[in-house]
């Protein structure tokens, strides 16, 4: 009897060996994937964008209105990375304000968080640095600890000088406007969006007109400050510029009571004798020519008066008490407007 052979077959090693390959290729390609579309649309861009998402929003759309938005750089890359950590039906609707310098990332962790409550914050003309930091403050915004830290931080913007202090530097650059703010929402980050937005009002608006007539940014702002804190009418504006500019031209000291009240550090409505002798590189009745900064956050309409002042002869002002002034053109006249009115 022949014995009878059974050929065993050697087990395959190649199949595990390629399903290896093929999980080592899929990841590689969803790595470079996420690596290609999940970083921010634009890191620079720190603007904030208002999205609304609808109730009952598939991730689909929620995905398509965030592309509308520039906020992704793809619907595909959103819904994949979405679903692969299992946010997909964890999306919330709502109103958010989000950023192109946000990565696909932190833009899918914000829309399942849920909705962030913000308020809006208004900002007066004519506010300093540490008056707007009482209003926030004052909302519970952040902490007095948290606002020095930020107005001591170093911020890189071509217009502020570095020959003061980080608080002096910010003094007039913070432009007055409504913001929205939220509880996530950090001091410093407060300061930049105004930073920001005072230099899209410079940039678009004035820097053209101050580059005409040889004004820096510095000077237009510190001007723009003091006619902020002088003028109670909007009319009269331009022609407080004028006087600014009439004394400068002849080196006569401005004598302006705003920039004692703000060496003072302190408001109050009648200036003494007593305070005009303060001791203060501000003080306009003892130092010539303007303040070395600006003494206040100027809007735009004083902005525009800085650099249009109004042609005019008159030198001196008066307050008539109901918050408009008499303007004239002699020490005599001047006088003569003190005794009108009782000053």
């Amino acid at each position: 009897m022949s014995e009878l052979k059974v050929n065993k077959k050697k087990p395959r090693i190649f199949v595990p060996i390629i399903l290896l390959l093929l999980f080592a290729g899929t990841t590689f390609f969803v790595f470079q994937f996420m690596g290609q579309f999940g970083e921010p649309v634009d890191v620079n861009d720190q603007s904030d964008i208002e999205v609304q998402i609808p109730e009952n929003s598939s991730a689909r759309q929620v995905a398509a209105i965030l592309l509308e938005k520039n906020l992704i750089k793809s619907e595909r890359a959103f819904l994949s990375y979405s679903r692969s950590k299992g946010l997909d039906s964890q999306l919330k609707a709502g109103d958010f304000r989000l950023r192109r310098s946000q990565s696909l990332e932190q833009i899918v962790e914000e829309l399942t968080r849920g909705q962030i409550q913000s308020i809006t914050l208004t900002i007066p003309e004519g506010y300093t640095v540490e008056q707007i930091g009482g209003l926030l403050l004052e909302n519970k915004i952040c902490t007095d600890e948290e606002w020095e830290k930020a107005i001591q931080f170093d911020y890189d913007y071509n217009f502020l000088t570095t020959n003061a202090q980080n608080s002096r530097r910010l003094e007039g650059f913070l432009f007055p406007d409504t913001y929205a703010v939220d509880e996530l929402t950090k001091a410093q980050q407060i300061i930049e969006t105004m930073l920001d937005r005072f230099e899209n009002v410079w940039e678009q608006e004035l820097a053209d007109q101050a580059e005409a007539k040889g004004i820096t940014v510095q000077e237009a702002v510190t001007i723009a400050s003091l006619i902020e804190r002088e003028a109670m009418v909007a009319e009269e504006r331009s022609i407080i510029s004028g006087v600014i500019q009439n004394r400068l031209a002849i080196g006569m000291p401005l004598q302006l009571d705003a920039t004692v009240l703000y060496s003072l550090g302190r408001h109050q409505e009648v200036v003494s004798y007593a305070d005009l002798e303060v001791e203060s590189p501000y003080n306009t009745y003892l130092n010539p020519g303007l303040p070395p900064g600006s003494i206040a956050c100027p809007g735009m309409a004083s902005l525009q008066a800085a650099l249009n002042p109004q042609e005019h002869d008159y030198f001196y002002y008066v307050s008539r008490g109901d918050g408009s002034h008499e303007f004239t053109r002699t020490y005599a006249e001047h006088n003569q407007a003190r005794r009108k009115y009782g000053m």
